[in-house]
């Protein structure tokens, strides 16, 4: 075996023999078109629950996570990881395709272990979901990735309302499947843009023709012209004796405490985007919290009173 091939296996073993997911990955952050995360954040595995482990083998590193309630995301998470070493042993970038939040949140975590791996996710505009994540040594990571592409499809959508539905449709129909695709942004009687892998780029502009009965014509645009609101939140403050996941969504959704309790229970709600099913789980600041069918919020600000309870501020989602 090569030895810069021993090499690297033997950092990697020292740096990951063992890790665990963390939710204190704020995946809103980002600087221009791009996010850059650093890979120094600590990790606990008390939000998930998880037990974790990861040992080097021959041809790269094997991933064993145990105990988590989607085998599908732990896959993915894991081929993504082992992309980060390829990346490593030859010295170059990869990019994988468009991942949701709770894939790219959680491999963030995993990676923030191994400190000789840059990671940068970009979605194409500071409030993208779906973001495709590039990874590599520092040493041969260019200023201008430009792993995304944005297109903007227009049409007389005026006599025709097209939902987000109709236009991912349209597009997954010319053959292009959904992982090559990031967010699609609607806007109205426009049409929309949407943000795509731009080796496909081409394929879609010359495919695409309709969307639902609007005959539709799709070209590329820059980045910068990407046109998207921030979303609308409405703040409110209150004041817990604990920080405990029960207690503040409770609080910032207006329901019961023991009804809470149940969406924790059953798996409906999220944590920065994972799933997180015990109602004791300690929130922090710029936590990301979401219940199906209720929408999220973000923790803000917190502080302690002069009585030892917190004071904490949250931005509800509209």
């Amino acid at each position: 075996m090569a030895a810069t091939s021993l090499a690297s296996q033997a950092f990697l073993r020292r740096g990951i023999q063992s890790f665990a997911f963390s939710h204190s990955i704020d995946i809103a952050k980002k600087l221009s078109h791009f996010r850059t995360f650093p890979l120094t954040a600590p990790l606990s595995s008390s939000a998930l629950g998880i037990c974790n482990s990861v040992q080097i083998v021959k041809g790269g590193i094997d991933v064993s996570l145990k105990g988590a309630r989607d085998t599908e995301t732990l896959e993915e998470i894991k081929r993504i990881v082992q992309m980060a070493d390829r990346a490593l042993l030859r010295r170059e970038v990869l990019h994988t395709d468009f991942l949701t939040p709770p894939v790219l949140s959680e491999s963030m975590s995993v990676l923030a272990k191994l400190n000789e791996i840059k990671a940068v996710a970009q979605g194409g505009y500071p409030e993208a979901e779906r973001c495709r994540l590039s990874v590599g040594h520092p040493d041969v990571f260019t200023s201008d990735l430009d792993n995304v592409a944005a297109l903007s499809i227009s049409g007389k959508f005026e006599y025709e309302p097209c939902s987000h539905g109709d236009f991912l449709g349209a597009i997954l129909n010319t053959g292009i499947v959904r992982d090559k695709l990031g967010d699609i942004i609607l806007q109205g009687e426009k049409g929309a843009q949407v943000l795509v892998d731009p080796e496909l780029a081409d394929f879609l502009i010359s495919s695409l023709n309709k969307v639902r009965y609007v005959s539709v014509t799709c070209k590329k645009i820059p980045l910068v012209d990407i046109e998207y609101e921030p979303p609308r939140t409405k703040s409110l403050k209150t004041v817990e004796a604990s920080l405990r996941l029960d207690a503040i969504a409770s609080a910032g959704f207006k329901i019961s405490r023991s009804k809470m309790a149940g969406y924790i229970s059953d798996g409906d709600v999220r944590v920065n985007w994972s799933t997180v099913t015990k109602n004791n789980t300690t929130i922090k600041t710029g936590d990301i919290i979401s219940v199906s069918g209720r929408g999220r919020l973000k923790v803000g600000e917190i502080n302690t009173t002069k009585k030892g309870k917190f004071a904490v501020e949250l931005f509800r989602y509209l």
